[in-house]
């Protein structure tokens, strides 16, 4: 066994270690119910959530037998420890609120817990009263939120489109399994951090490295001996979409149907900034993703490797006369691909939470992006990218439902390949 093919074997094993441990449910010591009740008002024009002290509670499990009973502390808390995960009934005695309030008809006082439900071995319940005035916003406001929103999504769809396209550029394959790239990130991360409890600042750079090793898996284990076999790119790409549908359905019977949110960050107040609000979460992974497209963009234009793999990109067989080696530069590209796909997956589990389908969900708006931007050029995917995720969020705007949102960045799709399927930043090519 050649060193080359220890290393390729030692990356599989280590990718099904991961992938055998990817879901194990909460622990049964040490698990609790934390009931809260808060009242809401308006103070100076804000929603505030006040704390409600001395309201009843109770929790019965399935068979009616009661696990605990109490009332709320000055904090509006009240913990209840549990011999493990189960289904549990919690009712509020709504006769205990204070004089004049009622609870929404969100929170109801009788509420059904399920198994399933406890992510972690905390469980928050919250009840609320009262009834936080609502203002209706301007178009300009509700423009500017969803302008936001939308820069955010497209900075994690750019991110996520680079590997893509750089993997097209220098291979020629369009690679309908990165989706899963996406969300092999998303699921790691959900590993350390909610399984495993490492926090998820430690937990991201270690993400990172096991995306790009999954990358590498991917190329040495299937797309690279293809490539020597001299396999046609229609072929390949037959493959990756196998490959994505096998891998969706692995996860999907490791972790589930069901999205769940990471631990870390999870619980956050908004910044009021201007019309616009924004968690801190949700400003720093925007922030992150613009260094790392930036920092990305620099060193593809600028470094001897960022040369070397736009120098493949162009024209491998030139490249490889001058001296280059195309097949490092491959390899190197899979693992930067998948890098970057796990860094997406983990910024994308913090705003949407983690699930089987999240990276399957963000494809095609990754492909629209790289059409837009220019096929095989990682400014464009950056581009692309960036005007996809702002269309799909102002979009709605305009009488498309959220649900649907989706659609008009597909159409585009479409009117690109028809008008100009170079892209932004493509070149013409002369055929024949």
């Amino acid at each position: 066994m050649t060193l080359r093919t220890r290393h390729v074997v030692a990356a599989v094993l280590l990718f099904c270690a991961l992938a055998g441990s990817l879901w194990s449910p909460a622990r049964a010591a040490d698990t609790t119910i934390k009931i809260q009740v808060k009242d809401q008002v308006q103070v100076d024009g804000k929603s505030k959530k006040i704390p409600v002290a001395g309201v009843s509670v109770s929790v019965v499990d399935a068979s009616g037998a009661e696990m605990g009973a109490g009332v709320t502390d000055d904090k509006g808390i009240f913990v209840v420890a549990l011999p493990g995960p189960g289904d549990y009934t919690i009712t509020l005695d709504e006769s205990t609120l204070p004089t004049g309030t009622a609870l929404t008809a969100q929170t109801p006082a009788v509420r059904q817990v399920k198994a399933d439900d406890f992510i972690t071995a905390n469980l928050t319940i919250n009840y609320f009263t009262g009834e936080a005035n609502r203002t209706t916003k301007s178009f300009i406001d509700k423009l500017a939120q969803r302008t936001t929103d939308g820069a955010r999504l497209g900075l994690i769809i750019a991110m996520c489109s680079v590997g893509l396209s750089l993997i097209f550029g220098t291979t020629g394959l369009t690679n309908f399994a990165h989706g899963e790239m996406v969300t092999f990130g998303g699921l790691v991360a959900f590993l350390f951090n909610v399984s495993w409890g490492v926090p998820l600042w430690i937990a991201a750079p270690v993400v990172i490295v096991l995306g790009g090793l999954f990358g590498l898996v991917l190329d040495a284990g299937i797309f690279g001996p293809l490539r020597r076999r001299g396999i046609g790119l229609v072929s390949q790409l037959v493959v990756s979409v196998g490959l994505s549908i096998l891998l969706k359905n692995f996860f999907l019977y490791r972790f589930g149907g069901r999205v769940r949110p990471l631990k870390d960050y999870s619980l956050q107040t908004s910044w009021k900034i201007g019309p616009v609000d924004i968690t801190p979460r949700d400003f720093t992974t925007a922030v992150l993703s613009l260094v790392v497209l930036v920092a990305v963009a620099l060193a593809i234009q600028r470094s001897r490797l960022g040369k070397a793999t736009r120098a493949v990109s162009d024209n491998p067989d030139l490249a490889s006369s001058t001296g280059i080696d195309s097949q490092q530069i491959i390899r190197i590209v899979w693992f930067i691909g998948g890098a970057l796909a796990a860094l997406g997956g983990i910024f994308r589990g913090l705003d949407e939470g983690v699930g089987p389908d999240m990276g399957a969900d963000l494809l095609f708006l990754m492909f629209a992006g790289i059409t837009l931007g220019g096929l095989g050029s990682a400014f464009g995917a950056l581009i692309g990218g960036f005007i996809v995720g702002l269309f799909v969020e102002v979009c709605t705007l305009f009488g498309v439902p959220t649900e649907l949102k989706k659609v008009p960045a597909l159409v585009v799709l479409v009117l690109v390949l028809l008008v100009r399927p170079q892209g932004i930043l493509g070149r013409r090519e002369r055929v024949g």
